[in-house]
């Protein structure tokens, strides 16, 4: 090198942005969010994050596995004509949580208004209550992002059915289910694929006279499909089930026994399940899911929550492990809530991915407000969620995969299809 003259100055290398990423770090970066509202706000920022996104089932389960789904409020069925109220949990210090409960139609405005057209439809008849007078329509179900809401008349008599995703906005709109309307008790339940939501069945169990028929509604054939009369069953019909991974479990108590009954909701064959032991007797019982998707049994009796999960054990054969009992007197004194008693007694409304959601009534006081609390299995933590009064009924909507973030394609503006 001759004397006087510089070295030659090394390039500079480009900075790394997360926009320079391959798509497995870039997984990795996402895996790392806290919570999906704040995944579908990243995702949406560009075409290429969404793509990531949506090419991945094997990122998804991962997300999923990681991160429970949130809460966004509790929608409360008020004996009314109007629609059910809601309300939402309100996280100051979570934005993104903030905007999926705005982003959501919590308060189903796409759902019509059959009462308010049949008005005006219709001629002054007369004073005095109709049988077949619309009295608005009622929730019955709210799981996996879609809430169902039945049409009834004075009679009682289900003249519509709703299938509602408030998330994407989707509304179904079904005719009544099959079978004689005065002698039939029914329930209905939502059965999506596991990647998209969109795709649906509406299963319908008509309870008659301790007899049950299946009903299967497709979006596709616009019709309900009847299956032959199952088996007599121990079904009544206040019995409420539950489903879980594709299977519809009902749990009802009769004396000192335990009766578990389970639908097959792809083949609608239905088969009775061994009890678990030690929880004879106990009334409200509850059927739901842990957090990695395992069925499991929850009821309450007065500040006392027992939870029994299934599992499968050194053979690989599914049984019920012993029951957990968590005593919730501290628990429930230190959230320092109002009552005109003491202490409320507990009622278990739902388990959802391990959260067992509750409500408090108090037996003396029936016309009394109450709490709505949510308790994980796990860490054993107990929450407030909102106020409620004991004649409500409640429905935690939890928020589901948006289907934004499934499928191989991004259209060319990258940001519809929530």
């Amino acid at each position: 090198m001759a004397s006087g003259e510089l070295p030659p100055s090394k390039k500079k290398s480009a900075p790394t942005t997360i926009s320079s990423l391959g798509e497995d770090l870039l997984c990795e970066v996402f895996l790392r969010l806290p919570s999906l509202p704040t995944l579908v706000r990243a995702a949406l920022t560009c075409p290429a994050f969404l793509r990531v996104v949506r090419s991945s089932p094997k990122f998804r389960r991962r997300f999923r596995d990681l991160h429970p789904a949130p809460l966004l409020g509790v929608f409360l069925d008020i004996y009314d004509p109007g629609m059910p109220a809601f309300v939402p949990i309100r996280r100051r210090s979570d934005p993104d949580h903030a905007a999926a409960v705005r982003g959501a139609d919590v308060f189903l405005t796409r759902v019509p208004d059959l009462e308010a057209e049949e008005e005006g439809g219709a001629e002054d008849e007369g004073e005095g209550e109709d049988e077949d007078e619309n009295i608005g329509w009622s929730m019955t179900e709210c799981r996996d992002g879609y809430v169902v809401l039945v049409n009834r008349t004075v009679g009682r008599i289900i003249k519509r059915v709703a299938v509602y995703d408030p998330l994407t906005r989707g509304l179904h709109l079904l005719p009544a289910p099959p079978g004689d309307p005065e002698e039939t008790e029914v329930e209905f339940h939502v059965v999506t694929s596991d990647e998209d939501r969109r795709s649906l069945r509406v299963i319908c169990i008509c309870k008659e006279r301790k007899k049950v028929r299946v009903a299967v509604f497709s979006p596709d054939s616009k019709e309900w499909q009847i299956s032959p009369k199952a088996p007599r069953l121990k079904l009544q019909a206040d019995d409420s089930g539950t489903l879980v991974n594709g299977c519809v479990y009902w749990a009802t108590v009769s004396k000192a026994d335990i009766h578990v009954l389970k639908l097959n909701t792809a083949t609608l064959q239905f088969s009775r399940m061994d009890p678990p032991r030690h929880m004879g007797g106990r009334e409200g019982l509850k059927v739901g899911e842990t957090s990695d998707g395992k069925l499991c049994l929850a009821c309450a009796s007065e500040l006392t929550l027992v939870v029994c999960v299934q599992r499968a054990d050194g053979d690989g054969v599914d049984k019920w492990m012993p029951n957990r009992t968590f005593e919730l007197v501290d628990d429930i004194d230190k959230l320092r809530l109002q009552f005109v008693d003491r202490f409320p007694c507990l009622k278990v409304v739902a388990i959802i991915g391990g959260i067992v959601y509750l409500a408090t009534f108090q037996a003396e006081h029936p016309s009394s407000s109450g709490c709505f609390l949510s308790f994980c299995i796990e860490t054993e933590e107990l929450k407030e969620v909102c106020p409620i009064t004991n004649s409500d009924s409640s429905y935690p909507y939890v928020m589901a995969w948006p289907p934004v973030l499934v499928g191989n394609k991004v259209n060319s503006r990258g940001y519809k299809g929530l």
